[in-house]
């Protein structure tokens, strides 16, 4: 899949082009502990290296530099035995199929050996401060030798739209395992309403659903599992999970699995007691009719603003029955009078992040047409 990846990259590239995609670092919890890794989407779904520290280089048609090479921690017994297994680059070659793999120490050296060879170089500046410097300062030396023949590449291109492009249309190496985190999604968001009572914690909730996901396989959370009852469904995006559930209250639970780094994300919201008084069951089934038809929206060919169109006028028409509002529902829907109960959009891109690569519209403005795989 990687290599897949990888190739449909390099097709977009030009002869005697590189490019460079930095993985992520470990983030400091607190002094000496560590977040749990997770690493860099873009670099993730080219290179497959789930390490810290890592970079990926890939080259089209410059003689003497290898098409795909990763730059990874080596093997250190000492180190693996405090923080784990490592690759190294023999194994990052077994295993992930690039063609060449050095340990990171040796980064600056090879790119002061490479950069020069490339007509125009692929990297995105500003996401990774250590690479922008070694990068910069390679380049502003290749300037300096100008009259010994070295020659910095002539042009710097953002990868980024080119790659987030790629990220938008899943293979279905991706729609499997989008598949499977939506699947263990779904099995703990039934778990966790048929554990809610009064009483209950929404962090035991909580700690129901990611035990859930971890029991499954999958890694963890795509996102902070909001679980919220009552007025704390107000707020988007709560996380404190630190209130008890009432009796008569509604409880939002917004949550979804990670698998080997692929989203799911899944909003639900139902009574604590088991069943909705008259007020609840009359929003609820507006709600539920509005998502209904945004869904039957979501064919090839549609717009992607349609998804949105449809619920929203659904939610105005609903908004009318329950006589929050009176005008009618083309005005509700044009001056956005449905804004303070719906403030947000109905849908987004999903894949290696929760709110995933991509953009909405296309260039000059064009509406972006929903397509399979996306």
């Amino acid at each position: 899949m990687y290599a897949r990846h990888r190739r449909a990259f390099l097709d977009r590239m030009a002869d005697g082009d590189l490019a460079l995609f930095p993985g992520a670092s470990l983030a400091v919890r607190n002094h000496d502990v560590e977040y749990r890794f997770r690493q860099n989407s873009d670099y993730l779904y080219l290179s497959g290296h789930r390490e810290p520290d890592g970079l990926l280089l890939l080259a089209r048609g410059i003689e003497g530099v290898p098409e795909s090479s990763l730059f990874v921690l080596p093997r250190d017994p000492e180190r693996e035995t405090w923080t784990g297994r490592r690759l190294g680059p023999e194994g990052a070659v077994e295993r992930l199929g690039v063609e060449q793999a050095w340990p990171a120490a040796e980064l600056a050296q090879r790119l002061e050996e490479f950069l020069p060879r490339a007509r125009r170089l692929w990297y995105r500046l500003g996401d990774h401060p250590r690479t922008d410097r070694l990068v910069g300062r390679i380049l502003s030396s290749a300037r300096n030798k100008s009259r010994q023949g070295v020659h910095p590449p002539a042009a710097l291109l953002d990868p980024v739209p080119v790659l987030h492009e790629l990220r938008l249309h899943k293979d279905e190496d991706e729609l499997a395992l989008m598949r499977r985190a939506a699947a263990v999604t779904a099995e703990a968001h039934l778990l966790a309403m048929a554990q809610a009572g009064p009483g209950l914690g929404e962090w035991e909730l909580e700690a129901l659903i990611d035990y859930t996901f971890r029991r499954h396989g999958a890694d963890g959370w795509a996102y902070a599992t909001i679980v919220a009852g009552g007025a704390n469904a107000c707020v988007l995006h709560y996380t404190e999970n630190g209130d008890q559930l009432a009796d008569g209250a509604l409880v939002l639970i917004d949550a979804g699995a990670e698998f080997s780094g692929y989203a799911c994300d899944v909003t639900r919201s139902f009574p604590v007691s088991g069943r909705f008084t008259p007020a609840q069951r009359d929003v609820y089934e507006i709600v539920l009719a509005a998502e209904r038809a945004a869904v039957e929206k979501c064919l090839p060919g549609e717009p992607w603003a349609g998804v949105h169109e449809e619920a929203v006028r659904v939610l105005a028409d609903g908004l009318r029955s329950l006589g929050v509002l009176a005008e009618p529902v083309d005005e509700i829907v044009e001056k956005e009078l449905y804004k303070p109960w719906y403030m947000h959009n109905t849908s987004h891109w999903l894949g290696l992040d929760v709110h995933d690569a991509g953009t909405y519209t296309l260039p000059g403005g064009d509406r972006r047409l929903l397509a399979a795989g996306m």
